[in-house]
């Protein structure tokens, strides 16, 4: 494995426990600000809007060098990070994590962009995964660990291990990603002319949907695995960390099998089994081994669609990849909120309804995916 592509994974590693960790800190947070948990949910919202924000700054970093990019977009991860480790209130921590935001989405462009270029030829895919793998290692040790440490110490010991490990990436991409080629620059209408065809907006509403189906069942997660499923709480750490590994074996197979076959393709055929698994979830979360295995499926399926929309994206936007590669970012924190949203207005049924909820929006990117690798992906190859 090329130590360039492990550089862009340590970013994307940082992001992760930056951006999921605040889920399972948030108790720990609202008590030492003195708000309450819903008013500490505005510190998960800030990161998003963050997310959205950051991306579309791209456009004006287009005349750089995509490595000076990365650089600088590390740099404001250590800031934001350092800032939400320090601070004294609401409103300077509600700052803070909108800054620790601004980078997630323009990140993922451009390191997008980067390891496909320094991809051995017909692995492009496969190593916008490995790239996209520090998301999914996040979620699997970062998370946890990060959660404990709030527990034991202090939330605040985790946001200032995330700058840390801020430098070390800093350091590892200064010395490991080579320069490449800059990126052609169109102008500033250029950027936004690939939105003028439909491809584009298939894989976005693609990614938006299919991310939201699984959130509206995935945000509600634990109430789910305790109170329908039978699991204990002690449980739950060694649940999540089993749906960790099902995003990380996810990712790395759909970045792979991507290669093998079309990124339409794949992602397309995930995004349909994601359809079946939140059906099966709906019926048969009541028994613990079959809600075990479905949310492992089901994460696993979240992230193997990752890497191809990803690939996808950058193929269909010539002339504004980074942005459309950002884009991307900005479609997935979009399904996560208004997933999350709409499960929300279920739970009166029971724990199990959000999934049922979840499965016409995933259906919804199924057809969305299916119709681009039928109709347009040939066009972009």
């Amino acid at each position: 494995m090329k130590r360039s592509l492990i550089a862009l994974a340590f970013g994307t590693l940082g992001l992760g426990i930056a951006e999921f960790v605040m889920m399972g800190i948030l108790p720990d947070v609202a008590r030492d600000m003195g708000v309450s948990i819903r008013e500490a949910g505005h510190f998960i919202s800030a990161y998003a809007l963050g997310v959205c924000a950051g991306a579309p700054a791209l456009i004006l970093a287009r005349k750089f060098q995509l490595k000076h990019i990365l650089l600088a977009l590390v740099g404001i991860i250590i800031l934001g990070n350092i800032c939400a480790a320090l601070s004294s209130g609401y409103w300077m921590l509600l700052g803070a994590r909108f800054v620790s935001g601004l980078p997630h989405g323009a990140y993922f462009g451009v390191a997008s962009i980067v390891a496909e270029r320094l991809a051995d030829k017909g692995k492009g895919t496969q190593a916008v995964s490995i790239m996209i793998a520090g998301m999914t290692i996040a979620n699997l040790f970062g998370v946890p660990l990060g959660t404990s440490l709030s527990t034991m110490i202090s939330w605040r010991i985790t946001f200032l291990i995330v700058a840390f490990w801020g430098l070390a990436t800093m350091y590892a991409i200064w010395r490991w990603v080579p320069h490449v080629e800059k990126l052609r620059d169109t102008g500033f209408k250029g950027q936004f002319r690939f939105f003028k065809k439909p491809a584009p907006w298939l894989i976005l509403g693609a990614t938006a949907l299919g991310n939201g189906g699984v959130f509206c069942w995935y945000s509600y997660i634990n109430p789910l695995l305790t109170n329908v499923a039978g699991f204990s709480a002690e449980s739950i750490t060694a649940l999540m960390m089993l749906a960790g590994f099902g995003m990380v074996a996810g990712n790395l197979i759909g970045g792979r099998l991507s290669d093998r076959f079309t990124p339409g393709r794949v992602g397309a055929v995930v995004q349909g089994v994601i359809c079946v698994t939140l059906l099966a979830l709906f019926f048969f979360s009541a028994s613990p081994w079959a809600a075990a295995i479905l949310m492992t499926v089901c994460t696993a399926g979240l992230f193997a669609v990752s890497s191809p929309e990803q690939i996808s994206i950058i193929h269909v936007s010539k002339g504004g990849e980074m942005f459309g590669a950002a884009c991307v970012q900005i479609a997935f924190n979009m399904g996560n909120a208004v997933g999350a949203y709409m499960g929300g207005k279920v739970l009166h049924l029971g724990y199990e309804y959000p999934a049922l909820l979840g499965v016409p929006l995933a259906l919804s990117g199924f057809v969305l995916l299916t119709v681009y690798f039928r109709k347009y992906e040939r066009e972009y190859r």
